[in-house]
């Protein structure tokens, strides 16, 4: 490991290097990866230069020792000192083992955040907008730009479909270091372990008689491909129909075609889009929501065919999976993944859902280290 960690910091001086050259933001995608790159290594090179400094001071402490002679004080403040030296280096290690885990490739990427009603009605579509406020409200605390790229309001003010997509910010560091190393300085690394089945207990506003109902709905977070890569997707498996948008939007958006519906004929994934005006517009989301979805589906089948080690983390993958329970008679929000439950749902509802993501993300890197000690 110590020929690795070797390695990572000559490779970070290079990336500083290179970030310090004159023509460094002349190639701006280039200069985000060094960018990213540096953030990654940097906090490993610290824990990496803090043990040395530890494992240094544990061997001065030890020949003190060694050297003291009957000398009680001397002897005293050299086994101080390896106590000292001792802890750190087993802090450094735990840090270091972390920080070397496999990184998920994604987690840097903007994503889109799919909430779809499900059992229950009205009452499942609102529930819906209430998890829409909770993301966008998170989203705001993170420093993340949101947009509303397409969706199906209900009659009650509700939503039976919405999609969001969320882009990082530049200052989203400044806005949460902690939020940031938790989760890969990503978007989708922080929202990632959201997808999976919601369930509501509450009193629907439409409830005469006070009863408690039971609804929910599906939540699916998709990293967003980069343009210039990966999906490739033929014209002749494409049909777009267009069609007239329905709901708000005075007389432009009723009486024009500006709605494209998208189907991907090998796989039957159908998108809509009918927000904006521009018919043009509604057809780029659409294919940005497409090859997301894509993408997504192909990544699902490779983690089956290698049979994914966050099993137990996001159980079988299946989005219908039951993950979290919100009981607002009781203000109990329960993630049955890893069993928390935090009796404060009025915060979690108003976007406060770090303590969360950062249970979720420390499990899942716990199953990480203990399936990495099982291979060796």
């Amino acid at each position: 490991m110590r020929d690795r960690l070797d390695r990572l910091e000559a490779r970070l001086v290079e990336i500083d290097a290179s970030l310090s050259a004159e023509d460094a933001t002349h190639d701006l995608d280039a200069y985000r990866r060094l960018m990213r790159e540096h953030a990654e290594l940097g906090e490993v090179v610290t824990q990496w230069k803090a043990w040395r400094a530890a494992e240094a001071d544990l061997q001065t402490g030890k020949s003190m020792r060694d050297a003291g002679g009957v000398d009680p004080e001397m002897r005293a403040f050299a086994e101080e000192e390896v106590s000292s030296a001792t802890q750190r280096l087993s802090e450094c290690e735990t840090r270091l083992e972390r920080l070397l885990l496999p990184r998920d490739p994604d987690d840097h990427r903007s994503a889109f955040i799919e909430i779809r009603a499900g059992t229950g009605g009205d009452e499942s579509a609102l529930f819906a907008a209430d998890l829409l406020r909770m993301y966008l409200r998170y989203a705001e605390r993170c420093g993340w730009r949101t947009e509303i790229v397409s969706g199906s309001p209900s009659d009650l003010g509700g939503w039976r479909e919405v999609i969001v997509r969320v882009d990082g910010s530049e200052n989203a560091a400044a806005n949460g270091a902690m939020r940031e190393a938790s989760h890969g300085g990503g978007v989708y690394g922080g929202l990632k372990f959201e997808s999976g089945g919601h369930r509501v207990q509450r009193v629907p506003e439409t409830e005469t008689q006070g009863r408690i109902h039971t609804s929910a709905c599906t939540v699916a977070i998709l990293p967003v491909p980069d343009e210039r890569e990966e999906i490739s997707i033929a014209s002749e498996d494409l049909r777009i129909d267009t069609f007239r948008a329905s709901g708000a939007g005075g007389q432009h958006i009723n009486k024009t075609d500006s709605a494209v519906r998208i189907t991907h004929l090998p796989t039957g994934l159908v998108v809509e889009c009918q927000d904006d005006r521009s018919q043009h517009r509604n057809k780029d989301r659409a294919m940005q929501v497409l090859a997301a979805r894509l993408r997504d589906r192909e990544r699902r089948e490779r983690e089956a065919r290698e049979a994914a080690t966050r099993r137990s983390l996001i159980g079988s993958g299946d989005r219908s999976e039951r993950i979290r329970t919100y009981n607002f008679p009781q203000g109990r929000i329960t993630d049955h993944r890893i069993n928390l439950t935090l009796h404060r749902l009025a915060a979690v509802m108003e976007g406060d859902l770090e303590e969360i993501s950062t249970a979720l993300a420390n499990e899942y890197q716990a199953e990480q280290l203990a399936a990495l000690a099982d291979e060796v």
